[in-house]
Formats: C-alpha cells, structure tokens, sequence
C-alpha cells in the first residue's frame, strides 16, 4: 500500500476477551493498515491488555438496556465524526446506525461484520417489542452496507436473500500452532463463551446431576444469575465451577487441558440454527472432543471431519447420555481428538486472514 490506510471498528462488549476482534485487528495491522477497536466500559472489565491497535473504550453511565444503547450510540456517534479513517466497520446491529450515519456524513466506506444474525437472536425474537426494533434497523441500515463480511454460510445467504446483499464468508476461527501434548483432565467438561440466553445452560447444568465429571463455565453475562441459582437449587456445587473472565492466552491452556467441550445452542431463531459458533472452532484446535448440536453447519463439518457428538435435542437425559458416552467410549474419544488436529490444519485463522485481507484490500487500495 503506498499510504497507510485507517480503519475503525465498533463493538459493544469487552475489548480483552473478544478473541474474533483481536485477531482481526492483529491481522490487518500486521498486513500495513491503521487500526483503531471502539468498545466500551463494564462494571468488571479487566485492564486493556497491550496490542499491536489501538483501543477506545467510551464510558457510559448505564449499563445494560434501552438506556445503554441510546448512550453508547449517541456518544459512538460523536466520536467517528471526530475519528479520521478511510472506512468504519460497525461489529453487529448494535454499533450499525452510528457507523451508517457518521460514515454518511463524512463520506467514508463503511463495512458491516456481522457476527451474529442479530434480529433472530433467542433474546430478540422472544420479545415481540424488541424484535420489532432491531429487524427495523436491520431492513433500514444492511442495504446501505454493500460491503460486509460474515461467520456463516448460511447467514451469508440469509443476508442476500433478505436485502440482496452479497456478503464474504470469513469464519471465527483460532490461529494454528504446532501441536503441543497436553495432559487431559478427564474429570473436566469445559463452557466457554457469552452465559447468555439460549446457549442451553439451563438444560446442561441439572444434566450434570448425572454425569461423573465437573463442568467449569468460563464467561460471564445475562444468564449468569439464573445459572447460580440452578447449581443451588440442584445441589450441584461440587459439579458446576463459575470460573469468570479469562483472557485469550488463559483460556487456551484452560482448553487443552479440559477432556470435553460443550457447544450447546438452543433452537429458537434463524441465529441460532445458523450459528457457527467460535467456541466450536476453539475445541477442535485443542483437539478435545465436543458435544453440539445437530444444526446445519456443525453437520456439514462434523460429516467430513468427524469431531463432535451431535445432538438434536437439548433433552437433559440425552444430555447425559451423550457426555457419558464421550466419557466412557475410549475409541470413540480417541478417534474424535485425532480428528480434531486433522480439521485445525483446514480451519484457521492463516486461512481465514487472507480472504479478510484481499477484502480490504480491494475495497480500499
């Protein structure tokens, strides 16, 4: 590139743990370009860890909510008009009016990456108001982001079937290393990722009753509570382990050394039966076998790769059963954690960046 050319993310979540922005901003920065990551505060939010980009965290008074968006939009508004960057990529429905209407205004590129199916999220389309809201803004804003990227196939063509949009296909997937023996903790099944709604916490805590393992959960969010309360009331507290935050380096050891990876997803919303999700990607890397779901692209790759359990219901027995199985069945274990380093070496982050940065690349060089 003959100038340096400036790009700007938003997010709304935590910039130490959000392994996707981190490798992409890490990717195009080491390919020459400008980067600046957007995101926000939280009441237990760790340190800025250092990083080749540069990071903005906007304080806001509020939290969580109604209140929250309007804040955080209003001021991430404000802040791109006085950001100098040859194009802005809004992260998800929840930074895209912002970055549609600052890009607007000063006449820059504008890119939308859309790490979930936003509008047909379990906790959007379960609220009839809130489903409204968000699938508004999302008919209003995506067609005016003909540039865009996505972790799916299947949401790529959901988004040109909705708003004739034609959107690349670049997957959450971690960076390969050489492989590096890790003794397994065979007393371990690890969650990872967002305690949020419809990630089928509810049916996999009480499940456990029946298993001989414990079952650590690291992450944090808006089903936390609930999942405290399950693990009380079930009397489970010598089984289920809320371990909190991890940075990304934490957690990659703390995958490694865990026996099972749990992928569960509850089938409510397009986003959920199309997810592809990154946790699924994390546990092939670590070479542990996973239990997920029957969905059309964990199919897809589990008929060729073979690395997972599959189920096709979030029955708490069956649940069980399939844990059991993984726990007991030291073939079938064998075979899915040698199949495992097979998939890593087609699914990762070397792939995945050279499509990210022939992307940029066309679009602004």
């Amino acid at each position: 590139m003959n100038t340096v050319k400036k790009l700007v993310f938003t997010v709304t979540n935590n910039l130490t743990c959000d392994q996707r922005m981190i490798r992409i901003c890490t990717s195009l920065v080491n390919k020459g370009f400008d980067v600046t990551l957007i995101g926000t505060t939280g009441r237990n939010d760790k340190a800025l860890t250092h990083q080749p980009y540069a990071q903005q965290r906007i304080h806001c008074v509020f939290r969580k909510g109604k209140l929250f968006y309007i804040e955080y939009n209003l001021k991430l508004f404000f802040t791109l008009l006085r950001k100098k960057a040859d194009a802005v990529c809004a992260i998800d429905l929840d930074t895209i009016l912002p970055v549609l209407f600052a890009s607007h205004i000063k006449n820059t590129v504008r890119i939308y990456d859309a790490h979930e199916l936003f509008s047909e999220m379990k906790e959007v389309i379960t609220r009839p108001r809130i489903h409204k809201m968000w699938l508004s803004i999302e008919k209003y804003a995506v067609p005016k982001f003909p540039h865009g990227y996505t972790v799916s196939g299947s949401i790529v063509n959901e988004f040109y079937k909705r708003y004739k949009v034609q959107y690349e296909l670049i997957r959450n997937v971690p960076v390969l290393y050489p492989t590096k023996k890790v003794e397994k903790n065979r007393k371990v099944i690890l969650y990872q990722g967002a305690v949020n709604e419809a990630r089928g916490l509810e049916y996999l805590l009480p499940a456990m009753e029946k298993v001989d393992a414990q079952l650590w959960i690291y992450g944090d969010g808006n089903f936390m509570q609930q999942c405290r309360e399950v693990a009380q009331t079930e009397k489970l507290k010598d089984k289920i382990f809320f371990k909190g935050m991890a940075l990304p380096y934490e957690l990659k050891n703390i995958t490694a050394g865990a026996y099972i990876g749990i992928n569960l997803v509850e089938p409510v919303g397009l986003n959920q039966l199309y997810s592809l999700a990154n946790k699924f990607f994390d546990y092939i890397h670590a070479g542990i076998p996973q239990l997920t779901m029957n969905f059309p692209e964990y199919a897809t790759i589990n008929n060729e790769y073979e690395v997972a359990v599959l189920t096709d219901s979030l029955n708490m027995d069956l649940i069980a059963e399939k844990l059991n199985l993984l726990l007991t069945d030291s073939v079938l274990y064998s075979k899915l954690a040698q199949n495992c380093h097979t998939a890593a070496q087609y699914f990762n982050w070397q792939k995945e960046e050279e499509k990210l940065f022939t992307f940029y690349k066309t679009l602004l060089v």
